[in-house]
């Protein structure tokens, strides 16, 4: 699995509309075959601040991914909101997506 981790820090004029910036980019990589998870999380420290984890089954999808027009399409809408250049986290991990935590369990 190819777990992908992007820090982006957006413009404080375009931070409260940022999801509705990205939700085609972010529906349309959902639907994507070797797309396993595309979540967003806003910080709670920083308003101005967004986390997007993602997962692709493997290399191929990550790069069928980037090729893809809505991707492209994406780039260019998030060029203008963000204001310093994104940081990310790439790597190949084993497993197919989120497994339980061993340490932490509900109570009964």
């Amino acid at each position: 699995m190819i777990f992908i981790a992007v820090r982006f820090q957006v413009r404080p004029e375009h931070s409260d509309n940022w999801l509705a910036l990205v939700d085609d980019f972010t529906r349309a990589t959902r639907n994507e075959p070797g797309n396993l998870f595309y979540d967003w999380s806003r910080s709670v420290d920083d308003p101005h601040s967004y986390t997007l984890l993602e997962a692709f089954t493997d290399s191929a999808a990550g790069e069928v991914h980037v090729a893809s027009e809505h991707f492209k399409t994406a780039m260019e809408a998030m060029a203008g909101a963000i204001a310093t250049t994104p940081e990310i986290i790439h790597v190949e991990v084993p497993g197919q997506g989120w497994n339980a935590m061993a340490e932490l369990s509900p109570r009964p």
